[in-house]
């Protein structure tokens, strides 16, 4: 009977160890960084809408490590150093991963040692240009200008506009989610992709603020993202 207590509180002494040093793992304390860019400049998109994938090989069973992108292109994602694959899932964005011209494919392979700052390169749909904002404080009205240029011209991987948006929020997250007022013009309401002009009101704001949020934003068909400009402040 001793020597069978005595054989449990072995085992029992074992798997204590063992999963005390499952548990005392260094938490991950290495940032990858960096924006997703179309020649140096970023794309802007919703907030929590766009994420690629971080796969590391050799920690058992395989599955991603999703990292969301801010609404200013930006990202960030705390990891463990080693090797990562980098992907974009199809239609994660309102643009087309770039092919690399070694591999061949849109797979982007990361050597992660120390902090790292990597602006991702993607080919856009479209791109919003000379984005413009402007109030009328007598009226509360925003007015917002811009013009619009096509990127992907192939005939196989281009897509028509489906609409064009001017949002305006209480906050500086601004998108179809958070807008307090928006206007949206139709593709076939669009006479001139190089002179696109859209007016919104500004609403009654509970609590009063003398400020609004504003940006445009690019609805490309059969795309589920959008596209946007920069997010501008507007006082009133």
């Amino acid at each position: 009977m001793k020597s069978q207590v005595l054989l449990l509180l072995t085992i029992a002494l074992i798997a204590c160890d063992a999963s005390c040093k499952k548990d005392n793992y260094s938490p991950p304390d290495t940032y990858l960084k960096g924006r997703i860019v179309y020649e140096g400049e970023p794309i802007n998109v919703a907030y929590n809408d766009v994420t690629f994938q971080l796969w590391q090989p050799g920690w058992g069973k395989l599955t991603p490590i999703n990292v969301t992108v801010n609404q200013d292109g930006s990202y960030s994602a705390l990891l463990f150093k080693g090797n990562y694959k980098l992907v974009f899932p199809d239609g994660a964005g309102p643009f087309i991963p770039t092919k690399d011209k070694d591999t061949g494919n849109d797979t982007i392979y990361i050597n992660l040692q120390s902090n790292m700052q990597m602006d991702i390169d993607v080919l856009p749909y479209y791109m919003i240009r000379n984005a413009r904002f402007s109030v009328n404080t007598t009226d509360s009205i925003v007015s917002a200008s811009c013009s619009i240029e096509k990127i992907i011209t192939d005939s196989i991987l281009e897509k028509d506009i489906e609409y064009v948006s001017l949002y305006i929020s209480k906050t500086n997250w601004v998108d179809g989610r958070t807008s307090i007022n928006s206007v949206t013009l139709q593709k076939s309401e669009i006479n001139d992709i190089n002179n696109i002009e859209l007016k919104v009101k500004i609403p009654s704001i509970i609590p009063t603020q003398h400020y609004v949020f504003a940006r445009i934003g690019l609805k490309i068909k059969n795309v589920g993202k959008m596209i946007f400009s920069n997010v501008q402040e507007i006082d009133f």
